[in-house]
This record gives structure tokens, sequence and C-alpha cells, in this order.
């Protein structure tokens, strides 16, 4: 069974510990036969005070449609849905990234649905976090706290490793408080796992636990590799399989985030698949890594930089890629407008072409619901008269606002907005209800959302 790295119940929370490191191995001597043996306890030392608990509490609201005979009985006034709130408590890990922002990575799995957020600090400090934004397609969250002294993880450069490096991790698992354990770099660009939406793990036999989430994975030099996020787990512990995303990835994401307070994902335009034996034999390949091209969308960046249907695509900035699943996760966090040089094979010539990402337009319905809780369900995209309602889900909290597909939001109360940007800026700091002017029809209306 491949799950998340769980976030801890309200009793593991209730035993946890002091914050002091736990190295999972026996104490060794300094010296044998008067030769020193390596240590770890130098590095981590500089490098643990970076890593920080994460404790939430929140509610978690289910919501059940009433059946129609209950309709029937009760009149036209009766409830559409049932809905059921249950508090929870929560506890993960975090990684310190800027000690003079106070931006703190974590998993967006720690942190979602929470109220408050809570980060222990190495040194026995709690500080309260504010949440800058998340990514839930490769879940990672931004957390931003004020204190000082604070100590940042210095990145390393993900796409250098190599399978058999060694790796630590570092994390506050079943709330014991701060615990380093070690590994190895078991494989590389693991993806088709049904984890996330964008995978591109590391793989570490490093012990991970539930509480490890949004934890540090580190090199020998104490430099940050991956984000702990996921493992496999057939009895419920560590079996000597997690994954972690890589630094690269988090690096891009956490930029974005940090400038726009959400992911502007990059495009490529093309639809795809894994390359197989077969394919490869199909087209006399020796090679079995890399993405086939099946479609190339019209008008799309990737039609503008000439990749063609049929072409291969073996490497993105000439690293070499194993899968599509891997393309598709390298690209869509490197955000949109960024300039890559993507290597393929076409008619059996190996060939190099720079693309320019596009953006995607359309936010997703979980995206909209970041926006307002109101709006859960609800698809949005940009276009030229104000920001297009594309779908909407049957029974969601945006249909039950009123909303349609084809509607188009073209102001909060007063204020005329134009795009996503605008609208998320808008509702920040509203409090209470909100009325949307829509234009829906060639009319305008005002929906209130509460």
């Amino acid at each position: 069974m491949k799950t998340k790295l769980s976030v801890l119940s309200a009793a593991m929370l209730a035993a946890t510990l002091t914050m002091m490191p736990v190295v999972s191995q026996a104490a060794i001597p300094q010296t044998v036969e008067g030769q020193s043996i390596p240590s770890l306890a130098p590095m981590l030392e500089r490098t643990t005070p970076a890593v920080v608990s994460v404790a939430v509490t929140g509610t978690h609201v289910s919501k059940q449609r009433v059946p129609d005979v209950f309709r029937y009985f009760f009149g036209p006034n009766a409830p559409q849905e049932q809905v059921q709130e249950r508090p929870f408590r929560g506890l993960g890990s975090g990684v310190i990234i800027d000690a003079e922002k106070g931006y703190i990575v974590t998993n967006n799995h720690v942190i979602d649905g929470a109220d408050d957020i809570q980060v222990g600090l190495h040194d026995g400090r709690e500080v309260k976090a504010k949440l800058i934004g998340t990514d839930s397609e490769s879940d990672i969250a931004l957390l931003q706290i004020e204190a000082k002294n604070l100590v940042a993880i210095k990145s390393s450069n993900s796409d250098d490793l190599r399978v058999g490096d060694f790796a630590v991790a570092i994390g506050n698992p079943f709330g014991l408080g701060q615990t380093v354990t070690s590994g190895i770099v078991s494989a590389l660009g693991r993806s088709g796992l049904g984890i996330e939406m964008l995978e591109n793990f590391i793989q570490t036999d490093a012990a991970i636990n539930s509480g490890n989430s949004g934890g540090a994975l580190v090199n020998l030099n104490g430099e940050l590799i991956g984000i702990n996020t996921a493992i496999v787990a057939p009895g419920g512990g560590n079996v000597g399989i997690g994954f972690a995303i890589p630094a690269n990835m988090v690096k891009n994401l956490v930029a974005q985030i940090a400038e726009h307070g959400e992911v502007r994902r990059g495009v490529l335009g093309i639809s795809g698949r894994d390359l197989d034996s077969q394919l490869a034999q199909g087209f006399g390949l020796d090679t079995q890594h890399g993405g086939f091209v099946n479609e190339v969308a019209k008008d799309s960046a990737a039609e503008k930089a000439g990749i063609k249907a049929g072409d291969i695509i073996i490497s993105v900035d000439g690293r070499g890629i194993k899968s599509f699943q891997e393309l598709r996760a390298k690209v869509a966090t490197m955000g949109a407008g960024a300039k890559v040089e993507l290597g393929l094979i076409r008619d059996g010539d190996k060939k190099t072409v720079k693309v320019t990402l596009g953006e995607a337009s359309q936010t997703s319905e979980s995206a909209a619901g970041a926006v307002h809780p109101m709006l859960q369900g609800a698809s949005l995209e940009n276009t030229s008269k104000g920001i297009e309602i594309t779908d909407v889900a049957q029974g969601s909290p945006a249909a039950m606002s009123g909303l349609q597909k084809g509607d188009v939001i073209v102001g909060i109360n007063r204020t005329a907005i134009k795009d996503l940007k605008a609208l998320k800026a808008q509702l920040k700091d509203q409090e209470g209800a909100v009325a949307l002017k829509i234009m829906r029809d060639k009319s305008m209306l005002y929906l209130v959302l509460r």
C-alpha cells in the first residue's frame, strides 16, 4: 500500500516528547585501533535547527446530499444537503528555507484544512505560522513565521543526484521529537504511483514514518535534496521505501508561491505516453526511456517550438528523463514563461528545441476553493471579458451559491476585476458576505458568497 505520510492524530500529538534530536543508531566508539571513525554529528548539528515540527488544528467538513424523498416530505424549503463538522488535530514536519523572511516549506496534506498552524522550533520556541500558498497537485505548501535567530537549510541541485548517494532523513515521526535516520538514494524519477497528480519522486530507504511529512531529506553535506512526502507501508510502518519531492521542484514551486501566492503552472501543450519496449522497437530505438508525443495542441508552446506528433522527448535542459510522467512533472513545476531546452528523437535523429512554456489558463476546482470556500467545485478561466466559469460540479458549494457554467465574474462588491489574480487579491482580506458581479447571457446580476 502506497500512502502519504499521515499527519498524526490528537492521541499521538498528546504523546509528543522533547524536540531534542534522536539519532537512530547505537553509540559507536570514536576510534578503532587508533583510526578515527566518520560521524554525521557535525553535519547534523548545523542542519537540524532548520527542521521544525508543524502542529495543526481545524475542522473537517463533510457534506451529504439529502435524498429526494426527504425533500418530497418536507417541502421545497428542505435542505439540499446535510453538513457535518468534526474537529481534528495533526502533526507533521517542515523545513526553514529562508531565515530572513521566515519561509518554511512543508507538505500540503500536512496543513490542508487547518484553521491554526503552530511551528515548533529546534530551540523549543512555538510560533504561529501564516499560510502563504499551496499546490495540491505536487503536495507543497509555503508557510511564514515571524521569529529571530532562525537557521535556514541550504538547497542542493537535486538533478545531480545518483542512485547510491547517501541520504539522511530528518523529521518528527509519531510525535517523538526530531529524529534522524540514514540510508541511500534507492531510485530517481519515480512516477505512476498514484500518490500525487505530479510525480517525480526520489526514492530512499532511509527510515521515514508517519509524522515525517514535510521533513528534510539531505545529503552528507547537510544540503536539502528533497521533502519527504510518502511511504509504501503494507503494515502501516516503515519498510524501507520512502518518497521525497526533489529539491529543484520545490525551489521552482516555492518561488512561484512566494511571488504570486499560487503556482502558475507551465504548459507544453502535448499529450503522450511513456516510451515502452514495443514503441522503441517500432521506431528502431536503442532506448526505452523518454516521453512519446501523441498529439500537439494547436497554437501551443510545443507547436511554436516545432515539436511534432511522433517525436520522443528524452531530456529536459540536458538531463535525461525516464517517462512522460517525469516530463510532465518537471515542465508543470517550472512555471509559465520558463525557457526550456528539450532533447528529442525524430525519425531516428536527435534534435534539440528551445521552448517558452505557456500558462495553464484553467484553475482546478480545488484551487477555486482555495480562492473562496463557496467557489469550491467551479472551474475558473481568465478571458478577455473577465473570469469565466467553465464548469460547475453538481451539488458543490459553487452550485449552491448560484454559479452556472458560462457565467463571467466581472467584479466584487463595487470593485471591477479582470483576472484570477485580482479576484484572489480582493477576496483575501474580505470578511463576511461578498457580492460577486456576474455577467450571464448579456445580463448583469449579483450573487452573494457567505
